[in-house]
């Protein structure tokens, strides 16, 4: 069996959106200098990311806006027409100065992960996961979609059926859009009910390709183990896939800012776990998370299930130097669990009722 591959780049370190933006914080960088301090991250297990070629990009995203954007990281300004129909320059998806070149290279990322996969393989892409990107605007942070393009380069290799599994707290709008009516691509997604970008009701079916798991304020680790049991691996099951797309968005922990969800770290890696054998082809990648601390735990934990290390109970002063360097613009400092250890205590709960009648729609929704 291949060594599982981890996929990283240097352009992340220092570039962030804004003082003040969510993306202020070092995610890839923290969690691959945590995985190197754990001694998880050897030489041959790393690959440096390209940046993806405007031809690459095309495949989805437009002429006009791949040079609006391009243009608007050398200009380090837009115009009010180009902010109008392209959503650059905005409070969501600013003007700074890796604005072309970082979601580039998170989409060569992704290009590179379908390609190490071809006979089969794992690979995980942590700068990946940008789920919101339209083929001609940004969105919700997201300049570019690395997962579609990800999966066209898969179907261009013949490799279907594809499973796209979203755990980001917030619908993937642009993945699922991107897959409508496809028979080719399901797209699975379990987010926040009534959160940005609104979209994702358990009613949409995308033309058949998506099945839509919006979960209340509160959603646990025991009420996901339900929903991953019941109706997410008996729909990965059914479809039968060549390649599995699991995005792992940190936002749905319950540290995150930008959800109120209170998943524990374990609650990911069960889902890993359970999903994992089902394919040939493993892809995992990042996506939201918004809390330094939590979101590099979070990745350098799914990397060590990967890559078959052994979970430690406490970090080694190394790693643990790693997180109590992470700075954050949002007041107060995490506590000590999160700068001392690895996996979360489990947060583990009742069922509520609006949790089971949800499995019980979408699992007829699947027959």
């Amino acid at each position: 069996m291949a060594q599982a591959i981890f996929i990283g780049s240097n352009i992340y370190r220092g570039s962030v959106y804004g003082a003040q933006h969510p993306l202020s914080i070092q995610r890839v960088p923290a969690v691959t200098d945590l995985c190197r301090a754990l001694g998880w991250l050897p030489a041959d297990r790393y690959r440096t990311s390209p940046r993806a070629k405007p031809a690459h990009l095309r495949r989805f995203h437009t002429d006009a806006y791949l040079e609006a954007l391009q243009r608007a990281e050398d200009d380090q300004a837009v115009s009010d027409t180009v902010r109008a129909r392209h959503g650059l320059g905005t409070l969501s998806n600013p003007i700074f100065a890796e604005m072309f070149r970082r979601p580039a290279t998170a989409c060569g990322g992704g290009l590179l992960a379908a390609e190490l996969v071809r006979d089969g393989g794992v690979v995980h892409n942590p700068g990946g996961g940008t789920h919101h990107g339209f083929p001609d605007r940004a969105s919700g942070f997201c300049f570019l979609n690395e997962p579609v393009l990800t999966i066209l380069r898969l179907l261009e290799m013949g490799i279907a059926p594809v499973a796209y599994v979203d755990l980001d707290a917030h619908h993937g709008d642009g993945v699922q859009a991107a897959f409508h009516g496809s028979d080719r691509v399901r797209v699975i997604s379990m987010h926040e009910a009534g959160r940005w970008p609104f979209t994702g009701q358990a009613e949409d079916r995308a033309g058949g390709a998506a099945l839509n798991l919006p979960v209340p304020r509160g959603l646990n680790d025991t009420e996901a183990a339900l929903l991953l049991d019941e109706v997410i691996v008996p729909s990965v099951a059914a479809l039968q896939p060549q390649v599995i797309f699991l995005q792992m968005g940190a936002d749905s922990l319950l540290e995150d800012p930008l959800s109120r969800l209170a998943l524990s770290n374990r609650a990911y890696l069960r889902a890993l776990d359970a999903l994992r054998p089902m394919a040939p082809r493993l892809i995992v990648s990042g996506g939201g998370g918004y809390n330094p601390w939590s979101t590099a735990r979070l990745w350098a934990a799914i990397w060590g299930r990967l890559s078959g290390q052994e979970m430690p109970d406490h970090l080694p002063p190394e790693a643990s130097a790693v997180l109590r360097g992470l700075n954050w613009h949002r007041k107060g400092r995490p506590s000590e669990t999160l700068l001392t250890t690895l996996l979360d205590a489990p947060r583990e709960g009742e069922i509520r009722d609006a949790i089971r009648d949800l499995a019980r729609r979408q699992s007829r929704a699947m027959v």
